[in-house]
C-alpha cells in the first residue's frame, strides 16, 4: 500500500515540476510562491531560503558543484538525523534513496547494499578514510551522512560499484556552544550524550562529544552497553592553512543474536523475542580512529591536502550460533568462537586547483593514496563443538533452565594478512563552454595481499607458519562523463566508468590467482532545482555489468571436464539495472521533505550451467526490486504553538530473496540446489512530536507505528527479526 500511496505522490511532485519547468524562470515562480495567502487573506511576505546541502558533500574531494557531477550524490544532515532521533547508521540509511539493510549478522554489525552490491566490505567511510564496517557505528557524534552513488574507484579505489558511504563527524568551532542530551525509550534504553565546543584561542579551536548507552532488547536475554567519546582540534596556522586532528573511541559489549531460525528454507516461526542462544554467550567490539587533516590555499585557484589515518578495530565473541533446526524444531546447539583483529594506516595527498587553456575552463584534482592493514582471523575449536539440545518450538527446553558452564576453546588457528593499496589518479572537469562540460578521468591502483597462516597445535614444525599465495592485483579505473546545462538550474548528464574487485576463492586451471572482474557502469540523468534551491530533484538511470564473474572452469587445463568446484575461471555475469528518483523540498531550517524511490534489477545474465554454478536469469540474492522512502519535518515558527513540532518517516523494503542463490546441482530434485529465502516486502512508519522552548527541547518517537513483521537474513544462519513497535523520547539543553 505504501509503494503505490509514494508513487502517486511522486507523480503530483513531478506534475509540479512540469509546471514549473513550463514557467520562463525560477524568479516568476518565486513571484508566486512569495504571494500566498494565509486563511485571513494576508501575504505571506517573508520566505526563508536556504536550499539543499548537497552542496557541502565532502565526499566529492575534488570540490566540483553536485550539479557539474554525473552522477547522484544526497547528504543526510545532523538535523535530520537528529530530528530523527536516529541511534543506529540503519535509522539514518532510512533517508537514503535505494539504499538498505541487507543483514544484521549476529547482531554485531549492518550490512548495507546499494544498486544490488554489498557496500559493507570496502565502500564504507569515515571522514574519507575506508572503515572496518564490523561494527556498529555510532551515530551521535555524526555532522552528516553522504553518499555517493554509482562507479567511484577513481578517487577511492577498490570499491564495490554500487556506490560509497561516508560518516563525516563534528569539527571544532571559534564560537562557544554545545548541548546536553538524554534519550531514554523502550525495553530500558538509555542514552546520555554530551556535546561541547568553543576556542581556546585566536587560532585553537575544540570539540568533545561522547555518550553512554545502556540497554535491553525486544529480543529477550539480548542486552547491549557501550561507550564513545570524540575530541577534535582545530589549528588555524595561517590564514591560508589549518590542521584538524581528530580521535574517537568505542567501546561495545553486545550479545550475539542469530535470531529465530531457519527450517530449510523457511523462516521457523517462534515468537518475536524468543532468544535461542546460550545466555552467556558475549560478543565485545572495541574502535579507535586518528586522523589528520591539513589544508593550504595557495591562492583562490590552488589547494593542497594532506589526509593521515589510523584505524584500530578488534571483535570478538563466543556463544551458540548458526540456529538450524531440524523440521521437529531439535536443534543440537553449536559452539562459535570467533576473534578478528585489524589495523589500518592510510595516507592521501591531492592537489586541486583551476585554470584555462584559451577560453576552455579546467577544474583538476589529482593525488595519491596508500593504505597497508594488517588483518587477523583467529579459529577456535570446541570439544565438543555441540553444547547441548533444545527445541525451539518448546520455550522449556531453553528459558529458565540451568545452563552448562562456559565451555573451554582453542586457538587452532591464525590467518594474518598484510594487504597494501597504492594509487594514482587525475581528474579534470572541462567546461568546454558554460552550457557543455567533460569529466575525464584515470586511476591507476596496485593492490597487494600476503597472508600467512599460524598453526600453534601442530606438532610439525614445518607446519606451524605457513605463507599463502603472495595475490596482487593491478587495475586501471577510467571514468569519462558528459554534462548539458541549458541554464543554471538543470544538468543532464551521462557516465562511464570501472571498478575492479579481487578475487580470493579458489585458482585458474593453471593453478594461478584469480585476476580481479573489472565491472562495467553506465549511467544518465537529469538534475533540476527550482526555486533557488528550495526544492531539487535527481533522476538517474544505470546499469552495471560484471562480465568477469568467477564460477566453476568447465574444463581442466588438459581439456577434460572439471570436477573440482575450486578450479574457476572469468566467465560468468551480472548485470544490474535500475532507475533512482531523488526529491528534496527544503523551504527553511524549519521545514524539510526527502523523498526517493529506486528500483533494481540484478540477475545472472550469463551462467556454465555446470554443477556449483548459479541459474541464468536468477535474482541476485538480497536485492529487493522496489525501495522508497519519504519523511517530512516541520517546526513552528509563530503563533500560541510556536516551537511544536511534528514528523514522520515512512520506508519501503520489497520482496526479495534472502540466503544463497540456487545452483545447478545433478544430485538435487530437478537438477537444482533449492537455497533461496522468499521475504516479502514490508513498509515501516515511525512519527515525532516535540516541542522547543527557549534551550530546552524534547522529543518523542513512536517508530514502526504498525508493528510490522519481517526480517534481515545474513545468508540462511542469522535471521534476525526487525524492532516491533517503540517508543523514544530525547530530552535536549543547548548551551
Amino acid at each position: 500500500m505504501f509503494k503505490y500511496t509514494f508513487l502517486s505522490t511522486i507523480a503530483l511532485l513531478f506534475c509540479a515540476t512540469s509546471f514549473a519547468q513550463e514557467s520562463s524562470n525560477d524568479d516568476d515562480l518565486l513571484a508566486i510562491y512569495d504571494t500566498i495567502k494565509n486563511k485571513k487573506g494576508e501575504i505571506l511576505k517573508e520566505v526563508q531560503i536556504t536550499g539543499n546541502q548537497q552542496k557541502n558533500a565532502s565526499v566529492i574531494k575534488s570540490g566540483i558543484k553536485p550539479m557539474d557531477l554525473p552522477q547522484s550524490v544526497q547528504v543526510i544532515s545532523g538535523a535530520v538525523i537528529e530530528q530523527q532521533q536516529s541511534i543506529r547508521l540503519s535509522d539514518v540509511i532510512k533517508n537514503a534513496n535505494g539504499v538498505y539493510v541487507g543483514s544484521a549478522r549476529g547482531g554485531a554489525q549492518e550490512s548495507f547494499w546499494s544498486r544490488g552490491y554489498d557496500m559493507s566490505a570496502n565502500n564504507i567511510f569515515k571522514n574519507g578514510f575506508r572503515f572496518n564496517s564490523g561494527s556498529m557505528p555510532e551515530v551521535s557524534s555524526l555532522e552528516k551522512v553522504e553518499i555517493l552513488k554509482g562507479g567511484s574507484a577513481l578517487l577511492f579505489g577498490n570499491v564495490a560499484p554500487g556506490g560509497i558511504l561516508n560518516m563525516v563527524t563534528k569539527t571544532p568551532q571559534f564560537k562557544f556552544g554545545g548541548e546536553a542530551s538524554m534519550q531514554a525509550g523502550s525495553y530500558n534504553f538509555y542514552k546520555p550524550s554530551i556535546d561541547l565546543y568553543g576556542p581556546l584561542s585566536n587560532t585553537i579551536a575544540f570539540r568533545i562529544n561522547g555518550s553512554y548507552e545502556n540497554s535491553e532488547s525486544f529480543r529477550d536475554v539480548a542486552t547491549r552497553e557501550r561507550y564513545y567519546v570524540n575530541p577534535s582540534f582545530l589549528f588555524k596556522l595561517s590564514p591560508k592553512t589549518d590542521i584538524t586532528i581528530q580521535g574517537d573511541y568505542l567501546n561495545d559489549d553486545w550479545t550475539p543474536d542469530f535470531g529465530t531460525g531457519m527450517i530449510g528454507t523457511t523462516i521457523a516461526d517462534v515468537p518475536r523475542d524468543a532468544y535461542l542462544g546460550a545466555r552467556w554467550s558475549n560478543g565485545k567490539t572495541t574502535q579507535a580512529t586518528t586522523t589528520l587533516l591539513l589544508n593550504h590555499q595557495f591562492n583562490n585557484n590552488w589547494r593542497l591536502s594532506f589526509n593521515a589515518s589510523f584505524q584500530d578495530y578488534q571483535r570478538a565473541s563466543e556463544g551458540t550460533e548458526r540456529i538450524q533446526p531440524a523440521a521437529d524444531g531439535n536443534w543440537n546447539r553449536p559452539l562459535g568462537k570467533n576473534k578478528a583483529v585489524e589495523q589500518i594506516y592510510a595516507n592521501q595527498i591531492s592537489l586541486q586547483g583551476n585554470f584555462n587553456t584559451g577560453k576552455i575552463k579546467h577544474q583538476l584534482f589529482t593525488g595519491i593514496d596508500t593504505e597497508k592493514s594488517f588483518a587477523d582471523a583467529y579459529t577456535y575449536v570446541f570439544s565438543p563443538n555441540i553444547y547441548d539440545t533444545i527445541n525451539i518450538f518448546d520455550p522449556s527446553t531453553y528459558e529458565n533452565i540451568d545452563e552448562l558452564p562456559i565451555p573451554l576453546s582453542e586457538l587452532t588457528r591464525i590467518v594474518k594478512t598484510e594487504t597494501n593499496r597504492y594509487g594514482i589518479y587525475a581528474q579534470d572537469l572541462i567546461s568546454i563552454t558554460n552550457k557543455f562540460k567533460v569529466l575525464a578521468g584515470l586511476r591507476y591502483t596496485i593492490q597487494e595481499a600476503k597472508p600467512v597462516t599460524y598453526n600453534p597445535t601442530t606438532t610439525v614444525e614445518a607446519d606451524k607458519v605457513v605463507p599463502g599465495a603472495v595475490k596482487n592485483d593491478r587495475a586501471f579505473s577510467p571514468k569519462v562523463g558528459l554534462i548539458y546545462q541549458p541554464n543554471k538550474t538543470i544538468s543532464l548528464f551521462s557516465s562511464y566508468s570501472n571498478s575492479f574487485t579481487p578475487n580470493t576463492g579458489g585458482v585458474t586451471i593453471f593453478n594461478e590467482p584469480i585476476k580481479p572482474s573489472i565491472i562495467d557502469q553506465f549511467e544518465a540523468g537529469v538534475k533540476k532545482e527550482f526555486f533557488k534551491g528550495i526544492l531539487s530533484t535527481n533522476l538517474t538511470v544505470y546499469q552495471i555489468v560484471n562480465s568477469n564473474l568467477v564460477q566453476t572452469a568447465e574444463f581442466d587445463a588438459d581439456g577434460n571436464v572439471n570436477t573440482n568446484p575450486q578450479v574457476r575461471e572469468l566467465s560468468g555475469e551480472t548485470t544490474s539495472k535500475g532507475v533512482e528518483l531523488d526529491i528534496i523540498v527544503k523551504p527553511s531550517d524549519a521545514f524539510n521533505i526527502l523523498a526517493g524511490y529506486s528500483y533494481n534489477d540484478m540477475r545472472f545474465t550469463k551462467t556454465s550451467g555446470l554443477d556449483g554454478s548459479f541459474i541464468e536469469g536468477d535474482r541476485v540474492a538480497r536485492t529487493p526490486a522496489h525501495t522508497a522512502n519519504l519523511s517530512f519535518f516541520y517546526t513552528l515558527q509563530s503563533g500560541t504553538l510556536k516551537g511544536l513540532s511534528v514528523g514522520a518517516i515512512g520506508n519501503y523494503i520489497g520482496n526479495r530473496v534472502a540466503g544463497w542463490n540456487n545452483q545447478y546441482d545433478t544430485d538435487s530434485p530437478g537438477g537444482i540446489w533449492e537455497r533461496e529465502i522468499p521475504l516479502e516486502g514490508y513498509t515501516t512508519i515511525d512519527f515525532s512530536l516535540g516541542y522547543n522552548w527557549d534551550k530546552f527541547s524534547i522529543l518523542c518517537k513512536l517508530s514502526n507505528i504498525t508493528d510490522e513483521l519481517n526480517y534481515t537474513v545474513h545468508e540462511n544462519y542469522s535471521v534476525n527479526p526487525i524492532a516491533p513497535r517503540q517508543f523514544l523520547t530525547s530530552l535536549r539543553y543547548k548551551f
